[in-house]
Formats: structure tokens, sequence, C-alpha cells
């Protein structure tokens, strides 16, 4: 079977179908490109055929992308030599493209058959970069769909075609949000913005686009007409040196410097402008080549594509449970955290029951919803229809007899073991013995809580990140007798409010907080011992952390802090270490509590925008005339976190090296330009790890030894993908 078949009518016109084999949206592999090359071969060939329209058969979509094991054939084609494999293998797709763009005119642009592209709906990255090569691009009005080249976000570049057309088609300034940013848009607003040529009504998608082909159109694209003149300017005009000196800076302030697919991108689009079509062609794919043997955007695909599919598709999920899609959600609780909850929930179709113990609380967490669908309204992402059937979901109630039928619960009041335990009893005496019990809570041991339910099999925690409607991460934890129903209807729920899950055990905060919170204190202990609050904060920006410690200490309030540090002392005692102690309890007395009180370790105006950080902190702890190096302060930074990482392996806190990456990356942001700490360590090799974490041992104390699983792999030269990775084991 082939995914590419073509018809032709009795008005000359050919119809080439997309319709990959065993999928929901098509999928260009290897063989695809085959089958087209040789379709549009015959095409072109055929004296009876007028001209091509390029469509899919499937249902609202063209194409979604590209299967990245065509990346990894091209790398082995040429032996011991993948630059060349990768060089050859995209400058053969480069050509087919090439000759779908040329249409068979001759070198004087005469003759030549029309090829549309008509697309029923989405197409991204490869997608997206077919339809540019062809002569007009007709997209059915399909609001859902998304079209664009979103192939930056996970650390590489469109480097089939795209991003050369897409810079001659619109100037490097217009295309930059679509390349740079990886923005994609409804097929209205990608025909404002010039990435699109109509949108025509779905059932007249292939119509108009054989009205077209057979209306005889001029085909001969601009960059290929004597005298073409580029959009915005060429590099070296007024107009283009300032667009290209914007963008370096740009890029640059957002990276930081650290991700290599922006600034290849970037560096493809400057060469390119300033040589001939086919050239740029080129250049384009020695950059491409460049960022895909950079092993920083290997990690990116593998965590923020491969990976996350797969926990996204249930590769944790245990085997031979049915499906467990959840139809009736109580939700306990209608704070911010519950109201979240329930407008995700009620988004995906779930009926909700949303509870609190008045009933303007209850109506307080349904209006958030309200809130959230009036905004998407004014940007035109909803509608009245839409908002009233999304509300229609939500039973804010005080009456737990309304949580009869639910098929899971969700938790969401005070972090209380006792309140729990009697919202536990309570919910419990309604609802039927099969329903789910799922807590929600950042740091209270799920099998200490689960002792109040009737069936601790039955009883699972659910960790949300805050915001949850913004929050792609969900962490799933397994109490000491939590059963394999409780985690795939947990994973199932993740799956349907459209979240990435992972599934850890239960140890205290888990996985994502036992990560970060040793990075916070890191930061704020830097500053007890005179470094430079900038260059703690600016280290950790410069290593790719969306926020410095300090920042996020604000964010997430001083007082949570506080709180942390008291009951982690509680559980601990000796153990605990309380060198961040005194600044913290110090802040808290000073009422500075971070952005909710506009003030914390930053300075905010009245408008609680921030500012700098506070000349206060000096004051308290002096800045030491001997200040560490940069890379010394990024190390702290970076194995405060990542060390945490492999003990949770030790512990067996975390089950699957994949959840480790994918988690930190989502959960709190882990420079995701590394893949996550563990591809980090896999990217820097154990053997410096371990050197490197036991020097910061010496000098800085015994949290940085390095532990027994680092040591034994350091010592026989191991990578973690090698010795954990579950995807080559399988």
């Amino acid at each position: 079977m082939t995914d590419f078949t073509m018809k032709t009518d009795a008005d000359g016109v050919a119809t080439i179908t997309w319709d990959t084999v065993g999928k929901s949206m098509n999928v260009m592999n290897q063989q695809g490109f085959y089958d087209l090359d040789a379709l549009i071969d015959e095409a072109l060939g055929d004296d009876k055929i007028k001209g091509v329209i390029l469509t899919s058969g499937k249902e609202g979509s063209f194409a979604g992308g590209m299967d990245l094991n065509i990346i990894a054939k091209m790398k082995e084609s040429a032996g011991d030599n993948p630059a060349k494999g990768l060089m050859d293998g995209l400058m053969a797709t480069h050509q087919m493209l090439r000759k779908m763009e040329r249409g068979g005119m001759d070198d004087k642009n005469k003759g030549g058959k029309p090829i549309a592209c008509a697309m029923q709906g989405t197409g991204l990255g490869i997608g997206f970069e077919i339809p540019l090569a062809c002569h007009r691009i007709f997209v059915a009005d399909n609001p859902k769909a998304k079209i664009g080249l979103p192939e930056i976000l996970v650390g590489i570049f469109p480097g089939m075609g795209g991003t050369t057309r897409l810079v001659r088609k619109m100037g490097a300034m217009a295309a930059s949000p679509f390349l740079l940013e990886g923005k994609l848009s409804d097929p209205k607003k990608a025909k404002m913005a010039g990435l699109v040529d109509e949108v025509v009504p779905a059932d007249e998608l292939l119509a108009k686009a054989k009205e077209w082909v057979l209306s005889e159109p001029k085909i001969v694209k601009p960059w290929d007409e004597k005298g073409y003149k580029m959009p915005g300017g060429k590099p070296y005009s007024a107009e283009g040196f300032m667009t290209y000196v914007g963008a370096s800076a740009m890029i640059n302030g957002k990276t930081q410097g650290v991700y290599p697919a922006a600034k290849a991108l970037l560096s493809a689009a400057y060469e390119g402008s300033m040589v001939p079509f086919d050239t740029a062609l080129r250049i384009e794919a020695r950059w491409f080549t460049n960022v895909l043997l950079n092993p920083s955007s290997g990690a990116m695909i593998r965590s923020l594509f491969i990976n996350k599919e797969a926990l996204e598709k249930g590769a944790v999920r245990p085997q031979g449970i049915e499906d467990q899609s959840v139809k009736k959600v109580g939700i306990i609780g209608a704070g911010m955290m519950g109201a979240g909850i329930a407008l995700v929930s009620a988004l995906a179709g779930i009926e909700v029951v949303l509870i609190d113990s008045k009933q303007e609380a209850a109506d307080k967490g349904k209006a958030y919803t309200t809130a959230y669908m009036d905004k998407g309204i004014a940007r035109k992402k909803a509608t009245e229809e839409k908002k009233e059937k999304v509300l229609g979901l939500i039973n804010a109630t005080t009456d737990y007899a309304a949580l009869e039928g639910c098929d899971l619960i969700v938790e969401a009041v005070f972090e209380d073991v006792g309140v729990k335990a009697e919202v536990t009893k309570k919910v419990q005496a309604v609802v039927g013995k099969d329903c789910i019990f799922a807590t929600n809570t950042s740091t209270l041991p799920i099998t200490e809580l689960a002792k109040a339910s009737n069936d601790e099999e039955q009883f699972i925690g659910i960790h949300f990140f805050s915001p949850v409607d913004k929050m792609l991460l969900v962490e799933i934890i397994k109490g000491a007798k939590t059963g394999d129903r409780a985690v795939a209807k947990a994973l199932d729920y993740v799956r349907q409010i459209r979240k990435t899950p992972i599934v850890v055990n239960d140890e205290r905060f888990f996985y994502a907080n036992r990560c970060i919170i040793p990075y916070i204190n890191e930061g704020i202990r830097m500053v007890t011992e005179g470094v430079e609050p900038a260059l703690i904060e600016n280290a950790a920006k410069l290593v790719g952390m969306p926020l410095g410690p300090l920042q996020l200490v604000d964010e997430t309030s001083v007082d949570l802090g506080v709180k942390i540090a008291k009951a982690t002392k509680a559980a601990l005692g000796d153990e605990y270490d309380d060198a961040v102690d005194e600044i913290l309890f110090w802040m808290e007395a000073e009422g500075r509590l971070g952005r909710k009180a506009n003030a914390g370790f930053y300075s905010y105006d009245e408008k609680g925008k921030r500012q700098l950080l506070w000349d206060g902190l000096e004051a308290k702890y002096p800045v030491s005339d001997d200040q560490p190096e940069l890379a010394e302060v990024q190390n702290r930074l970076l194995f405060a976190q990542v060390l945490e990482a492999v003990r949770a392996i030790e512990d067996n806190v975390l089950l699957d090296i994949r959840e480790g990456d994918v988690g930190a990356i989502l959960g709190w942001g882990f420079a995701p330009w590394s893949g996550g700490p563990l591809s980090w360590l896999d990217m820097v090799g154990t053997p410096w790890a371990a050197e490197t974490t036991n020097a910061l041992a010496e000098k800085h104390g015994p949290r940085f030894k390095a532990p027994a699983l680092l040591e034994d792999m350091a010592a026989k030269g191991q990578e973690f993908y090698g010795r954990f990775d579950p995807a080559k084991a399988a």
C-alpha cells in the first residue's frame, strides 16, 4: 500500500491524494517522499495532464509533520559520515520540492503545469513546507485548523525549504514570528498574514482548486523572475540591515545563546537572502545539518517530541486495563487549583461537580471558567455557544450528594492531612465503590493520605501545576497500595484534558518539587554567602532556566517557602538542612512575601511590575569582594537539580527516565535546550559530571556528592539513555 495515489479526471486535472496508512493524520515518511516524487514525475511527463491538485485523504487536516525516523535513516545512509548522509538526503528532498515549484518550466520560465495544494485543515512542518512549494495554496475554512512551522519549539528549524521560501515570500521581519517563535495560525489568520492564498468553504475546496488549475494561471514564483526584490530588503540594504541586527539582538536576548536552532535559522535566512534561490536552499540544508548533528537539538527532539508523545499515548499505562475515560468528575475545593481543574475538565467535555463549603466560594470557582471563556470570545478563539456548553457542564454546589455517579474524584482542599481525611470520608459516603479518589497535593505523602480511604488501591495522587490551564505537566503519584486501575484512570483522565502525565512513586516532594526546591535553596544560600544576587539570577538565565531562583521564590511566594521549610523540618528532624531558613523567615517578617505583596527579593512598582533586585538584600547580606566564576554558579544551580533527578532513580521514585526529562522541562522549565537533566548528563558525560560534582562537594558540602548510581555509571562510561531507556529495551 502507498500513502500517495493519483487519479486524473476527464478535464485533465490530476489529483494526488496523501493518505498515510494507519494514521489519523498524514505523516511524511521516507517512502512517501519517493512515492510523491514519482507521481509528480508522471504528472509532469503526461501531455494529457494539464495540472495537479495535491490534497489529503484525512478529514479536517492536511499533514501533521514528518516521521523523524527519516532523519535517523539519512544519518545512517552514508556509513560513518552522518553529515554527508544528511546533506544528501536533504538536497534530494529540496530537488523534489523544487521540481514541483518549477512545474516543468524551462530555463526561460516557459511551459510548465500549475500545481495547487488543497488543504482540508491543519498543516504543520513538512505539512506546510510542501504547500509552500506549490503554486497556490487553498485551505478549507476550518477554524480549528492550525497552519505553520513549529519546528523551532522542538530544537530544530524548518529545513526542507520552509525557511528559505517564507523569507522570500514575506520578508525576514514578517516571517520571524512563524519561523523563530513557531507561531501557528487558523486559516483566516494565515491568509491575512500571507501564509496561504485562499480560504474557501470545505465543500468547495477541490472545486476551487480545480477551477484555478484550469484557468491557465501564471505559475512562476516571484524569486524565479528577473528583477525580484526581497520583501523588506536584502541584509546589506538600509531596511535589511535594521531587520537582521534587530533579529540577532532579539534571538540572543530570548535564548541567551543556548539554543543552536534559532541562531542557525537566522544564519540560513541571512546568508540565503544574498544568493540565488537554489544556492539558498543548499545553505539552508547545511545549517539544518549542523543543527541535526548538535547534541542539544537531538536531546530536545527526543524529550519534547518523541518521549512527550510516547507518554501522552500511554507508554507507562498499566497493561490489560480497559479504557478508563472519565465521564463525571467531582472536584472538592473551588479555590484556584480546584477552579482550574474544573475548567480543563469541562473544556474536555467532562461533566463536573465543583464542591466547596460555601456556595459563594463554589460560584466563584465556576466564575473562573466564565472569565476564561470571555477572554476566549474577546480573542475570537471561542463563541457564546461554546461558553454556554462548557459552563453547562459545571455544577457548582455545597451538596456532596451531587457527587453520586462520579467515576473520579479530585480533591483539592487545604494542604492539611486532617482536612483531607475528613473530605475523603465525606466523599466516599456518597460515591460508588468503583469511584477512583485522587488527591491534588504537592507535598503530602499519598500513602499517609490514603489511610483515610475505604480502599487504598483506589486512592492516588494527581499533582497539578499552577495555573492549571497553562501548565502542561501533571504528576501522578502512586501510594504504597495504589492499584493499576487507579493509575490507568489517572492517565486516561490526563489524556482527556490534553496534558502530559508522568507517573512516580510516593516519596517526600515526589519528583518535581524534590528537584526544584534544591535549585531555589541553592540560589538563596549563595545570597547568604555574599554572592552578588544579580550574578545568581543571570547565571541561571544564561544556562537556560526560565527564571532565576530568587525570582522563582517571588513568583511562588516567600511564605509558601516558609511553610514548606517548617513542614520539612518537622518531618526530617536532625536530617533537615536549615541553611536558608534565616533569610526566608526574615523576609516573611519584613512582609516581603514576593510578587503578591509587591515586595520580595525584587522590588516592584505600584502596578506590580518587577523592577530591580531589592537593595535591602545587600544591606543584610553584604556582597563579598571575591565573587565566584560564572561557571561555578551555573554548576551549583544545575547540579542542585540534576543530582536529585539521579537520586529519584536510585530511590525508585522515577519509574522511567523519559518522565524524568519531560517532567523537568514541562514542570519547572529545566533548561529545555538540554533535553532535561538526564539528557544533560549524557551530553556532558557521566565521568565529567561525577568529577565536577564531587569537586563542588569538597568546596560547598556533601549535598553535591555524586550519588552511587552516577559514580557507577561514570566508572563504566555509561549514558542514562544507554542504561535505562525503556524505548530501546522495548
